[in-house]
């Protein structure tokens, strides 16, 4: 009777953990109540949201809203934890480690750094002058616009946990691998020497009060959304034309099961472009209500982000040809195996 009395309480608490993760999933993140008010607001001017531009207004003002919202709170979070880790300390802490394990850690900081490959450049190039190894700071330049914790937040909010989890780790692991083989293939001579010979003064990094931090994670929420918020509302724009204006049967003709290259597709349309993770998540988002294979959809997201076209042409700048072709050519290989692994696995996710 006791054991059936504790399994009933178990079972109690189980089903009211997921209740409120439910609730922290469809209200906190997933913004419910503001679809709803959305709707409501629409709806009052007398347009029918169940018709194509209805239904685009509405998928356009949630979403712009939404990740608007959830982008400003994370970057002043990520910001103010990014001011315990300026440069000059990022390089004395990253030193530390040998081996895989630098990859490691260099990975993960980039989770806590610019969200875009373009603002990304600058710091691998300070890192790669400081003397850190060339795998170690390709590591770091792979994860910085690929992933970071608010690409795992505003996946969460559209996507769900696990899928966000999913994103991160193959982000990191892709990250890891492609400094890794970089290293191994010893191509510190293509960087280019004014990078290799550049002065690098070891200075210690400033303590900031936390009136500092404060400051710097305001400014860093102005800087960032004054650059971010013009792709915001083009992927947001794509979004809501492929949601409502595009036959499902097109997408899943292309994206979809039916295509075997869906994911080459995907990967090599995504390089060309150049937004960061908050642009291509509504597009993204859109995609995947129309039946493109999930694989396929996050493929798209990472060639965007780690391979953009503009990002390519400022990367030219600090190394040479052939390891500018290497790079691409393992977060290529990387990111398309990604896909087809996680078009396998869809049903564990969805």
């Amino acid at each position: 009777m006791k054991l059936v009395k504790q399994g009933s309480l178990i079972s109690y608490k189980s089903k009211m953990l997921v209740d409120i993760w439910n609730i922290i999933q469809n209200q906190v993140l997933g913004m419910q109540w503001l679809s709803d008010l959305v709707e409501w607001i629409v709806t009052s001017v007398g347009i029918d949201v169940s018709s194509n531009l209805g239904g685009s207004i509405h998928f356009f003002f949630y979403d712009v809203i939404k990740i608007t919202f959830l982008l400003c709170f994370l970057i002043f979070i990520i910001s103010y934890i990014q001011s315990y880790f300026p440069p000059e300390r990022s390089k004395k802490i990253l030193g530390r480690f040998k081996g895989i394990t630098a990859n490691i850690m260099s990975a993960l900081l980039g989770t806590v750094t610019p969200f875009c490959s373009c603002s990304s450049i600058p710091l691998f190039m300070g890192f790669t002058s400081a003397g850190l190894p060339i795998g170690v700071t390709f590591s770091f330049l792979i994860s910085s616009p690929m992933v970071d914790l608010g690409s795992l937040v505003l996946l969460m909010s559209i996507f769900g946990a696990k899928v966000a989890i999913a994103y991160v780790i193959v982000g990191l692991i892709v990250a890891v691998v492609g400094g890794t083989l970089i290293e191994k293939l010893g191509m510190e001579k293509y960087v280019e020497s004014f990078i290799l010979q550049a002065s690098n003064m070891d200075m210690d990094a400033p303590d900031l009060t936390r009136r500092d931090r404060m400051e710097y994670a305001i400014e860093q929420v102005v800087t960032t959304f004054k650059k971010v918020f013009p792709y915001i509302l083009i992927g947001v724009g794509i979004g809501a034309i492929i949601h409502n204006w595009i036959p499902e049967s097109w997408i899943q003709s292309v994206l979809g099961s039916d295509n075997p290259f869906g994911v080459v597709l995907a990967t090599l349309l995504g390089i060309p472009m150049y937004a960061d993770i908050f642009g291509t998540i509504p597009v993204a988002e859109a995609l995947l209500a129309k039946g493109a294979q999930l694989g396929t959809i996050l493929s798209f997201m990472m060639a965007v982000t780690a391979l953009s076209l503009p990002s390519m042409i400022m990367l030219k700048q600090a190394i040479k040809p052939k390891l500018l072709a290497l790079f691409v050519v393992i977060c290529t290989t990387g990111i398309i195996l990604v896909g087809y692994l996680f078009n396998v696995f869809q049903y564990l996710f969805i």
